[in-house]
């Protein structure tokens, strides 16, 4: 909530009556200034976005768009994107790891886990590329609104958005001395605090600075340490300064640094396990599977870490022309992450396996852009470079007593007993020798490096043929050139080694009549290409040309109502299996054909938007989980579909006092063709994507006259249950477990109360996520399913209770 020097009781009215957006096109409304109107009229405010490259009225965007502003985010007490999906249908955020997290927009995602591929959902910010996931789920750092905008936008933001695009819009530097701060507690040791001062220099020059700091114990512990294990820490600044040279020219440069350290997602064993030294039995039975939601925690991971450093620096300088303006953008982010988990949700050394992924990426971003005004024409034209390096580096960590689980459950073993290291051991220990095989750590990596230069010429038109009718013709020229790598690196245990020569020193492989060969290999990159090249590392590159167009008809039947249609085309480029060497995919190709309309009833305080839309998606890129090694890996494998879907949106200013919004999301999505690499076809079945979702908000306020004024305010969303598919259950997105009902329909509801004081510098509120105290299975780990009987389940947040107090200037 933002505390100006005006009252901010008057501002909670502005917002509560203009600001709050929801839906396809808007959901939208305002207060009307008390000079101009009676005190009990009712109206709808007009909001202005950017979601085509230019300033416009919301209500004349021909684009299936849903905005969120400030007061909003405040409402659901949303402090990064994942805070806002369940309440924006039609869009999913996946963000309990923030380093790897997924976006989904209209039943379209990719989770770019491995940097050969990139996201289908292009994010934002202050129309700046973000890049790849692992940098782009930041904490969010005075923010004014977020434009969803739904559907292929890959003329006007270009590459990445077949899916869409979301454009995150941050505050500028003010003429007005300001500032205000904000702190949150919340159960389970949550504390958050966040401050702004916006600084005037001069007339025409302003600082305005940002910080974020926000810990948290966790809500889940260990039975036997009794340690947190879904804590969180992170910190963030944000530094701004905004100059004008002259009369036409001004600039903007803006500092971002972001701090996590804190422990990764936590796994909860859903296996029940036999006493030792005994492992479950294989196959797993899916049926008796636990409920995570009532199951002990008891993990022993190595190095629980997930952490990231981010920087970025961005420069905007707009120049105003006799017949338009020049923008140039220019951009630089550097982060570095790593994210270790534990995979089999026990606390067992027989058991044991868990991930790590690092990734370094630096990029580089240069834009200009031209706009101009006329008028029958208004067009915007523009070039844009992309560059940028990244390194990933995937692990899997096993100590030799997990290993030997897998040689025995997978019978490679020429011992008795089963077991290699631990047979092995035994034996030595019978005759004396004071040497064991077991404890030792293993370690395995694949590395990968990947360079990216991406380059795009574009341009925009909108025609005002005549009063009511406009036509748009944009066009987009991308051009994306990509260079690999690949590097399985040698299998790592030097404790075991050590020991290892030290037996061939004394000639115990001769005793046994095993070589010391059969204790040397690899469980978890070991497809053919990958051994073929062990410790030899394969380069790759690739490019790719594309041209998006976009066509676009809206006519207005009234000044309150306006209906439009569109066909528009999505790319993104294609890529390079991260985990399979010298495996790569074409690039994607998204078709969408739209119409809608939106209508304002004014003297209702009415608002409504609809849209429906078709597409047909070719080279669909998915990540899925591949089961042929002994230990499993995520690689990308592409598939056509097509949907069809409608989005629904009202907001009903009810009275000055209260409003109501409504949006609602119904998609129908199949594989138009699809064989899984298991041989599942799968054509004509539903993708997985739930059939509707939909969200629903109410919003109070009493004004208290000088003792300031008091909002309420609740919001629920609602998402349907996944659409399972012969596949389905392989990918751990459906199942057999009635403990689990994975996949199943999600809702959250959320509310707040809050008082702000007459002056309006000071506030203090209550609230509430998840008041249904609802938990789901968002995510299983079946790395060791198939080997070692085991499979973790990771879970969403029980419901938590807070309290927020403000203060500014």
């Amino acid at each position: 909530m933002m505390v100006r020097k005006n009252p901010l009781s008057l501002r909670v009215r502005q917002a509560l009556f203009g600001s709050i957006a929801a839906g396809a096109a808007s959901l939208a409304f305002a207060a009307p200034q008390e000079s101009q109107v009676a005190p009990d009229a009712v109206t709808l405010d007009k909001i202005t976005v950017t979601a085509q490259s230019r300033e416009q009225e919301l209500q004349d965007v021909p684009i299936a768009l849903q905005v969120v502003n400030a007061q909003m985010l405040d409402d659901v007490v949303a402090e990064d994107l994942s805070g806002i999906d369940m309440f924006v249908p039609g869009l999913v955020v996946n963000g309990q790891q923030p380093t790897q997290p997924s976006f989904q927009l209209r039943g379209i995602s990719t989770d770019d886990f491995g940097i050969g591929t990139d996201p289908a959902v292009g994010v934002y910010v202050d129309g700046v590329y973000a890049g790849r996931g692992g940098g782009v789920l930041l904490p969010f750092t005075d923010v004014e609104r977020i434009e969803v905008l739904k559907g292929p936008q890959g003329t006007l933001f270009g590459r990445n958005t077949a899916a869409g695009a979301i454009s995150i819009v941050t505050h500028r530097p003010g003429p007005d001395a300001e500032g205000r701060a904000r702190l949150r507690l919340a159960e389970h040791g949550k504390q958050y605090v966040d401050a702004m001062a916006n600084i005037p220099v001069g007339e025409d020059s302003a600082f305005r600075l940002n910080g974020v700091f926000n810990q948290a114990d966790g809500w889940i512990q260990d039975a036997n340490t009794g340690e947190d294990l879904a804590p969180e820490d992170n910190w963030a600044t944000r530094a701004a300064f905004s100059t004008r040279f002259g009369d036409n020219t001004t600039a903007w440069i803006t500092w971002d640094h972001e701090n996590l350290d804190q422990l990764g997602q936590a796994t909860i064993g859903i296996v029940p396990l036999p006493a030792a030294p005994a492992t479950p039995s294989l196959p797993v039975d899916e049926t008796a599977y636990l409920d995570p939601r009532r199951t002990p925690a008891a993990v022993d991971v190595d190095g629980n870490e997930e952490s990231r450093r981010f920087d970025g620096v961005t420069l905007i300088v707009d120049h105003a022309l006799s017949w338009g303006s020049l923008t140039s953008t220019t951009a630089w982010h550097d982060y570095d992450s790593l994210n270790r988990v534990e995979e089999d949700g026990t606390d067992r050394r027989d058991l044991y396996v868990d991930s790590v992924n690092t990734e370094s990426n630096t990029n580089f971003y240069q834009e200009f852009k031209f706009a101009g005004s006329g008028e029958r024409f208004d067009w915007v034209a523009g070039a844009s470079y992309f560059r940028e390096k990244a390194d990933q580096t995937s692990q899997v960590n096993a100590y030799t007593d997990s290993v030997d689980t897998i040689v025995r459950n997978m019978g490679l073993a020429p011992t008795p007993d089963g077991t290699l290291y631990g047979f092995t051991s035994q034996v030595m220990q019978m005759y004396g020798i004071p040497l064991t095989l077991m404890g030792e750590p293993w370690n395995e990596q694949f590395v990968n490096t990947l360079e990216t230069t991406a380059y795009a010429l574009y341009g925009d038109v909108i025609w005002r043929a005549n009063d009511r009718l406009n036509l748009t013709f944009g066009l987009r020229y991308t051009r994306d050139e990509k260079d690999f790598s690949w590097f399985n690196d040698q299998r790592h245990a030097p404790g075991l080694d050590a020991t290892l020569d030290q037996m061939e020193a004394l000639g115990i492989f001769a005793m046994l009549g095993i070589p010391k060969e059969a204790y040397i290999f690899d469980i978890a990159f070991i497809d053919p290409p990958a051994m073929m090249n062990k410790g030899v590392k394969t380069r790759d590159s690739n490019s790719w040309d594309d041209i998006s167009p976009r066509f676009v008809a809206d006519y207005h039947f009234t000044d309150d109502l306006m209906g439009f249609a569109s066909v528009a085309k999505g790319y993104k480029a294609g890529g390079f299996n991260a985990l399979q060497i010298d495996s790569q995919f074409e690039n994607e190709d998204v078709w969408n054909f739209e119409t809608g309309i939106k209508q304002v009833l004014p003297e209702y305080g009415f608002r409504y938007d609809a849209s429906a839309y078709y597409y047909t998606y070719d080279n669909r890129q998915a990540i899925r989980l591949d089961t042929t090694p002994a230990i499993p890996r995520y690689v990308v494998d592409t598939s056509d579909l097509e949907a069809w879907g409608v989005d629904f949106n009202a907001i009903w200013q009810a009275t000055r006092a209260l409003s109501l919004d409504f949006n609602a999301a119904y998609i129908d999505s199949t594989y138009r063709n699809y064989v899984t690499p298991e041989g599942i076809d799968v054509s004509g079945q539903a993708t997985g994507i739930p059939k509707w979702s939909f969200a629903a908000g109410a919003a109070y306020l009493w004004d208290l006259d000088e003792n300031g004024s008091v909002r309420a305010s609740v919001r629920y969303g609602y998402r349907g249950k996944t659409r399972c598919s012969d596949e389905s259950q392989s990918q751990g997105t459906c199942g057999v477990s009635p403990a689990l009902r994975l996949g199943e329909s999600q809702e959250l509801a959320n509310l707040r109360v809050g008082w702000t004081s007459g002056s309006g510098r000071y506030g203090v509120a209550v609230y509430g996520e998840n008041l249904l105290d609802n938990q789901y299975v968002n995510g299983l780990a079946t790395y060791g399913k198939t080997v070692l009987g085991t499979v973790g389940a990771r879970v969403t947040p029980p419901r938590v209770w807070g309290v927020e107090f403000t203060a500014g200037f």
